[in-house]
């Protein structure tokens, strides 16, 4: 019987010799707080950012079509964009593809939203899906309503909630019609995108699969990655991502929303460090009194 120590020594020597397989992307000479890759696990290959959470020029945030300020919802909607003019004006070490949202002609995303410290999106009936938020000092957490209880949304300074999970304290966790999922595309094989972090904490790690995998596969890729906990996000046809600019991966719809890294060598917008500045003075989200 091996020992869990190692077990876990056995562990890191093998993610170490993955990690120096993966082929690194041109890259500014400088330090990068934001290091993108491609590579192959598990015979799939990705394109991955891993994100230093530990960097004070790292900053998150949330990009919405036509640059909205607030996501669509059943109240009200910004509709759709193309992915190249998402890229385009943010200007950020990596964007790509987001969470769910509807087909309808209100094109609604899925779950509450925060970025910037504030409501994009709001509904106190909102108890679906897996959660990601990024609390004070940029510390990760994963949240499924539906076992853990709602998120503490007002305590994020960046939120996205989209799922199934994929990895629950280092191990694959697979309840998707627990968290409300039925839908096939999201159920069955296809090309997807994922972010995780590892048991520090430290880092955010984001993949986007260029073949089509289930969502076991997926959650075995991203473990193999050192991931500790993970979920999936939007994929398939919506599954985009851009690094420095270049886009590595166009998404092949229009899209409401993505996620956007900045860095030091693609800094953030004044206003966003602003509010990051606010936020760790004690600042946070005001709940909005009725859905938004």
């Amino acid at each position: 019987m091996v020992s869990s120590k190692m077990w876990r020594r056995s562990f890191l020597f093998l993610a170490g010799a993955f990690l120096a397989k993966s082929s690194s992307l041109v890259l500014p000479a400088t330090a990068q707080t934001v290091k993108v890759n491609k590579g192959k696990i598990n015979g799939i290959s990705f394109y991955r950012a891993i994100i230093d959470l530990t960097d004070p020029q790292t900053f998150i945030t949330i990009g919405l079509g036509n640059n909205s300020p607030f996501a669509n919802s059943s109240r009200r909607s910004s509709g759709d964009e193309e992915f190249s003019k998402m890229v385009a004006r943010h200007h950020a070490a990596v964007v790509t593809s987001g969470t769910f949202f509807a087909k309808s002609s209100k094109k609604t995303v899925m779950g509450n939203m925060v970025a910037g410290g504030r409501f994009l999106k709001y509904s106190k009936w909102e108890n679906f899906g897996t959660t990601l938020g990024l609390r004070a000092g940029n510390k990760p957490e994963m949240v499924t309503a539906r076992v853990d209880g709602k998120p503490k949304w007002k305590e994020h300074w960046f939120s996205i909630t989209c799922g199934p999970r994929l990895l629950r304290k280092g191990k694959i966790w697979l309840k998707p019609k627990l968290e409300g999922f039925k839908d096939p595309h999201v159920l069955g094989v296809a090309t997807r995108v994922a972010i995780g972090y590892p048991a520090s904490g430290k880092k955010l790690i984001l993949v986007n699969f260029n073949e089509r995998l289930t969502l076991e596969q997926e959650a075995k890729a991203m473990r193999a990655m050192g991931c500790y906990e993970a979920m999936n996000l939007d994929g398939g046809t919506s599954r985009g991502f851009a690094a420095h600019g270049n886009i590595l991966v166009p998404a092949h719809r229009r899209l409401t929303n993505v996620i956007v890294v900045y860095d030091t060598n693609y800094p953030a917008p004044t206003a966003l460090r602003q509010s990051w500045a606010r936020f760790q003075r004690g600042e946070r989200p005001v709940i909005p009194k009725r859905n938004i």
